[in-house]
């Protein structure tokens, strides 16, 4: 019998995002372990920043029956496709231990989180040292007593040398092959603005351009910990990746107050209330 061809599915970038570029139970292991870490319990409830299609505050909620989670972002598209996709496919009793708000980061909540996370980079949309501040009193002000603010951030030269990168994904829920492109555009080393895209060419062959652009501040680690302590954290941490005999990184985060001088990097650095 002959195989039956998988039918691509309709091209949509928000689908073809997630499976290129989120690893929502990855983050939602580095959480955990960096709450146990710094506070010897474990973290019951998560406020996702930037959420967009909010896999992690889904993927948190399927990690324990206690856990609570909630999403923040001002795009109402990613959202609605989140709330048809991710959210879709929870249990009844994990839908209900999620919300998700269209909402400035920058607002606090009256709930208050064990962990506020920013993944991918997102904060870089903040360019000036008074708006990041104000986004960071907003976070500490929305924690518990004990609770942590969670920056992931990219650095190294391989961030902001020009160039493009691809990458070629098989995976079943699009239909078969695609071509992942991420693109830096340019950047300027006066005042640290850079400009990246995200290309896809999906399944059909066709190429798809600045499916998600970003104009970010690249921000480095000394300048984060300066501002979260200006904000009033009583402390700031750095987990950077673990590598192994051969200098390739594990994907394992270690506190650390040293990291190597790596070509591309990848860090976390930790608010504690």
């Amino acid at each position: 019998m002959a195989k039956q061809k998988v039918k691509p599915v309709k091209f949509n970038k928000y689908l073809y995002y997630e499976n290129s570029v989120q690893t929502p139970e990855q983050h939602v292991e580095i959480y955990d372990k960096m709450f146990k870490d710094i506070r010897k319990r474990e973290a019951m409830s998560l406020r996702e920043d930037f959420c967009g299609t909010f896999l992690i505050s889904c993927e948190w909620v399927k990690s324990n029956e206690k856990r609570t989670a909630t999403g923040m972002d001002l795009d109402p598209e990613p959202v609605g496709y989140g709330m048809k996709n991710g959210y879709r496919k929870l249990n009844p009793a994990q839908k209900k231990r999620v919300r998700v708000y269209l909402q400035d980061v920058c607002t606090p909540t009256n709930e208050k989180f064990d962990v506020i996370g920013a993944a991918n980079f997102s904060f870089n949309i903040f360019k000036t040292r008074e708006q990041l501040k104000k986004y960071f009193v907003a976070a500490k002000n929305s924690l518990h007593k004990d609770g942590i603010f969670n920056l992931e951030l990219a650095g190294g030269p391989g961030l902001i040398k020009e160039g493009k990168e691809q990458k070629t994904y098989n995976v079943k829920e699009v239909g078969g092959k695609y071509t992942y492109y991420w693109d830096q555009k340019s950047f300027d080393p006066i005042n640290h603005h850079g400009l990246f895209a995200i290309h896809f060419k999906s399944v059909d062959g066709v190429f798809h351009k600045d499916c998600f652009v970003y104009d970010w501040r690249i921000w480095s680690i000394p300048e984060l910990k300066e501002i979260m302590l200006e904000a009033g954290f009583k402390d700031v941490v750095v987990y950077w990746e673990a590598a192994d005999k051969d200098g390739n990184g594990t994907e394992e985060y270690v506190q650390t107050e040293k990291g190597d001088n790596a070509y591309s990097w990848i860090a976390f650095v930790v608010g504690i209330k």
